[in-house]
Parts: structure tokens; sequence; C-alpha cells
């Protein structure tokens, strides 16, 4: 049986294709469009994915979309009645975009898909799945536990914003959920905001932010903000939000509770900002704790499945696998929407069709290399056609080429096999550096990135060397996990050090990998196996051997605003475009000084600023 999830029309719209239950293709559309967070219908997602298969839309048996405009559309209506006449500007504004579209999107989902197949029936086959089924769907099914509590929390679906499910086998049942307007991920997205990020985008920087702050204001917003029970239920105050019928995330008396306004995107950020990113991540953390460990006690199960985009806030979930009241917890790596794409085709497989589960303890996901992949003679002819000027070489000698240019502190981008399906790069589509490097972190993010200065890169280590340099007992192949560097891998701080305040922190060496320790000497870990990437696992084997250390700089192969690269045309311009070094891809290499500098690209500002 094969299926066909779709998520579109919000955010980062994707495609997902499963085949008797596993997954064999995925990949959001703003890989193919180069436009970030695309969300338009995923036509060329969609196209991907039957290749992959090599099958015809007309051979699926069912197309399945993750959400229920209805009821989303009922929501709407029914937050705008109750709180007429305020929002009227913004209900002008949506009404007509529904009225025309998204109302009939059954229609309009059946038009499109005639695109890949005229004869494709939509009324019998075209199927839609709860958004929060879909998104608890898309972490259990893959998830190696036959049995598990699933916790989905996000901005909101149709109505809800955070639900609690149990699955057994291949069973799956909400059984608990807290509804709009009442959300933690639209709670941290209003500080987003606050703090002058872009919401749905912006969050991670929030996260990032928050260790060079002080939780100063936690209780300020747990006295007045948001009422959070023992539970982990809450119920937030209103009266502090524009989100829902106006056309903010805030208002005045938000801005006035915490005495200054709302940051402007091209203000400096102060002390003031990184203490309200320590505060929100606090409140986010302390919420979090309080939901897994009611459900741990209500249910009795020892396995704990994550999705929604909240599920992406891999602090939140460090210290969740820390309180240990789960023995394990397994975190969808496309947890925002465009897991949603995986979750309704598996939903529909296994909960409409009563299929049985595939897993047997495995990990469903495949590593998350969901994504197309190049053939070495295709590499070699599409990088010819853009005048790049390469040398193929064996396997063996492109893995001895790239440790050796990152052990003498180059920073390389790495172009190798399936693109990864989901915001983190894994290992597929990266840019890698020398985390022993006092000056990585800084010269990457302002000569490569382009982003703010702040911002923290992840180590990649093989998961049987991961104990041995960070305080984690448990995989993280997702890249969804923070944790602490060993104390052994710690340097002494000076009490001047110490007594530093806010991005003064950043320059202080903290440990023996400072490109990947971030001011609180955590890291946000991706655990690299041999069986699922083997030849990321082979470079960082090497690298171990050249230099003594097995980590690895991974950030994604893109530069601020850009989608991570998905084709050998888009690596090549993003190296021509940044200060990297070296290019492997595929077994080609490419040394930046062989270039024709006629290429160079100015990509500082090729992108819209995330």
């Amino acid at each position: 049986m094969r299926l066909l999830g779709i998520s579109a029309f919000y955010h980062d719209s994707a495609a997902a294709l499963v085949e008797d239950g596993c997954i064999v293709a995925a990949a959001q559309e703003e890989r193919f469009t180069r436009i970030k967070h695309d969300p338009s219908f995923p036509t060329n997602a969609i196209g991907y994915c039957l290749d992959a298969a090599s099958v015809k839309l007309d051979e699926l048996d069912y197309v399945v979309f993750y959400d229920k405009p209805f009821l989303k559309f009922e929501r709407l209506l029914e937050t705008y009645c109750a709180m007429t006449p305020r929002g009227f500007r913004s209900f002008r504004m949506a009404i007509p975009l529904w009225l025309s579209e998204k109302l009939f999107q059954k229609s309009l989902l059946r038009r499109k898909l005639k695109h890949f197949g005229e004869t494709f029936e939509g009324h019998h086959r075209l199927l839609f799945c709860e958004h929060h089924l879909s998104h608890a769907a898309s972490a259990f099914y893959p998830s190696p536990y036959d049995e598990a509590v699933v916790l989905t929390m996000d901005g909101v679906g149709e109505w809800a914003t955070t639900s609690a499910a149990t699955g057994t086998g291949n069973r799956l049942e909400i059984f608990q959920e807290i509804h709009f307007p009442h959300s933690l991920g639209l709670l941290y997205s209003a500080f987003t905001y606050y703090t002058g990020f872009k919401v749905n985008s912006g969050e991670y920087k929030v996260m990032g932010l928050a260790p060079y702050g002080e939780p100063k204001y936690a209780k300020l917003i747990l006295d007045n903000i948001i009422d959070l029970k023992a539970d982990g239920s809450f119920r937030l105050d209103m009266s502090y939000f524009d989100y829902c019928t106006g056309l903010t995330m805030t208002n005045a008396r938000f801005a006035a509770l915490f005495g200054e306004p709302v940051r402007n995107p091209d203000q400096l950020l102060t002390q003031f900002h990184m203490d309200v990113a320590a505060s929100i991540q606090a409140v986010l953390d302390e919420a979090m704790l309080r939901l897994v460990r009611a459900l741990a006690k209500q249910t009795g199960m020892r396995n704990l499945c994550l999705a929604g985009g909240v599920a992406l806030n891999c602090v939140a979930n460090g210290k969740a696998l820390r309180e240990r009241v789960f023995d394990n917890i397994w975190i969808q790596p496309a947890a925002g929407d465009a897991g949603g794409a995986v979750g309704a085709a598996l939903a529909a497989y296994h909960l409409y069709a009563g299929k049985p589960r595939q897993n047997e303890g495995r990990d469903g996901m495949a590593g998350s290399l969901l994504g197309p992949s190049y053939a070495q003679a295709d590499i070699e002819r599409r990088l010819a056609a853009e005048g790049a000027r390469f040398t193929s070489v064996s396997e063996d000698q492109m893995i001895e080429t790239t440790a050796s240019a990152l052990a003498a502190q180059k920073a390389v981008g790495w172009f190798q096999g399936r693109m990864e399906f989901g915001p983190r790069a894994l290992g597929a589509r990266s840019i890698l550096g020398d985390p022993r490097s006092s000056e990585m972190q800084r010269n990457l993010n302002l000569k490569i990135k382009y982003r703010e200065s702040f911002r923290p890169f992840a180590p990649s280590v093989p998961q049987e060397d991961v104990a041995d340099w960070f305080e984690l007992d448990s995989d993280s192949p997702y890249m969804l996990i923070v944790a602490d560097v060993q104390k052994n891998r710690r340097r002494d701080m000076t009490p001047d050090q110490q007594a530093l305040f806010g991005i003064d922190k950043l320059n202080v060496v903290r440990s023996e990998i400072p490109a990947v320790t971030h001011v609180d000497s955590s890291a946000r870990i991706q655990s690299v196996h041999a069986d699922t990437n083997p030849l990321f696992h082979r470079l960082l084997k090497r690298f171990k051997a050249l230099t003594g250390c097995p980590v690895l700089v991974n950030t994604s192969f893109n530069v601020r605003g850009e989608p991570i690269v998905c084709t050998p045309e888009d690596a090549f311009r993003c190296f021509m475009g940044t200060e990297l070094d070296l290019l492997a891809i595929g077994n080609c290499i490419l040394q930046k000084a062989e270039q024709d500098q006629s290429l160079k690209r100015d990509y500082s500002s090729a992108f819209d600023l995330d």
C-alpha cells in the first residue's frame, strides 16, 4: 500500500511517501523553491517523492492532508465572533482568502494533484487527518517503541495547541488536549516577536540567546501572563496578546509589563533582551517538565515521544530527558509542520487502513536522510555546467582530503547522499569545522553564515564517543537534545571571566571544543551512527585519527535566510558566495583558490533575513 502525505498552506510545506508502512521519501518544498518556510502547495516535493518511489500519482492508494480545514475555519469564526468588534481588520483580511480558497481545500487539492495524474479521483482517495493526530503519528509510528506516551506542543492546529496521546502497537489515541488561544508555542512566539525576531522562524534564536541572560522575569511571566498548574495544564491571560484577532503577537499592555517596547530587528540586543529570552526559556522548561511528570504518573508508560514545533526546543528536551520520569525519549526530527506530512500518511496507513507497524524496535526515520541524492556522474555534469573547477577522487581520498582540511581549521562544505528531512543538517548538507578552534564559531557566523555572532553551533560525534565528551548517556541522532560538555573537557574560568555579562561571555574559551560549547557549557548534540550515515561517521573517525578529537562543528549548508542546499548547483553557488575554503560534493573536491573568481557571488544579502 502506498500513501502520499501532504502539509501545506501555512508554513514549511512538505510531502512524504509511505510504502507498506515504511517512509520511502520526504522533503520540504522550500528546498526546491529556495524560499525559506515556503507555505505553497508542495509541487516539487511531491514530484520528488513520486520519482523516488518510482510511482505515478494514479498508483497511490491514498493522498492524505495533514489537517482538517473546516475545523480550522470553525476556530477562526468562533474566535472572531467571541471578540467582535475587535480584530475586524484582521478578519476582513482573512475571510476572502478562506472563502475563495482555503475553505474548499478538497477541490483545491484535487486541482493541484491533477498536475501529476489526470485520472486521479480524489473524492474517495483523498483523506484528511487532524493536525495534532498527524503530529502524534509522526512521532509514535517511526519511533522504536511498541508502547509510548506522545506529547505534541505547537502553536495551534485546528483547535488543539497541546495534546497527549497513547500509542500501543498500531493504535494511537489522543486522550487530552489544551485548546486555542492557550498555547505554549504561541507564548514562545510572542516573546520571539517581542525580542525582535521573526515568528515561526526566529524561535531558535531566542533559545540560543537565553544562556547569555538571567531568568529575571520568569516570576513576572508566571504571575501575570501564564497560569501554570502543577500537572502542566495552563491558561494564558489574553489581555497581553494580540494574536487572536490582531496583526501582531503582543500588545501595549505586554510591553508595559516589561517596561520596554518591542525590539526593532535592527536594534542592538541588550542585556534586557537576553534576560527576557532566559526568562521565557525557563518558563517553557518548567511547563514541559510538569507536563512530562504528570503524563508519566498518569499513564505509567516508560517511553515518551515528542512532536510539534515546541519539540524543536532542544534545551527543554534535554531537561525532560534528565528528569528521568521516562526511560526513553524519541523526538520526530521534522517536529514542525513539515513532519505532519509523514504523520498524516502513517496515521492513514495504521489507523484508517488498520495495517500493522513494521519498525520492530528500529528508528523508522532512517536518520531522516529521506531527500534527493545525486549520482557521481550527475554531480560532475552539473558542476561542469556551473563552471566549477573540481577534482574527482576515490571515496577514500575524498575522506582524507576533507579530514585534513578540517584538521587545518578550514571551513568545509559537505554535500553527500540523501538530503535531510527537517530543519537540521545531519551530515548530508552540512558546513563543517574544527571545534577545537576558538575562532571557528565567530568566523562561521560572520563570514560564512552571515548571521548574528551569538548563535551557537552543534557538535556531531560518533555515538560510541558521545559519553567521553558530553554528559549524555542516551542517543541524540537528530540534534534535538542539549547536554553539558563533560567536566574533564571544560576549562576553568578566571574570576574576571565569571563576572562577565551578556555578549561579553561569547569569546571565553570554556572547553577543549570551544566552537561548539555554549556560554553555559552546553551543546546541542548529534550522535552519528555508522549504519545510518556511514560516510559522515567515517569522516568523524578519520578526523579523530588525525587530531585525537572525534567531534566536528556541524551547521546547515546555507547562509542566513536561505533554505538548506538541495542540489549540487545550490551547493556550488553557496560555496562561491561565502568564505568556505573547500567543498566535498560526492567524490568531487573543490578548492576555493582554484575557482574562477568571476563566479564569486555576494551572498551576504542574497536572501531575506530570517
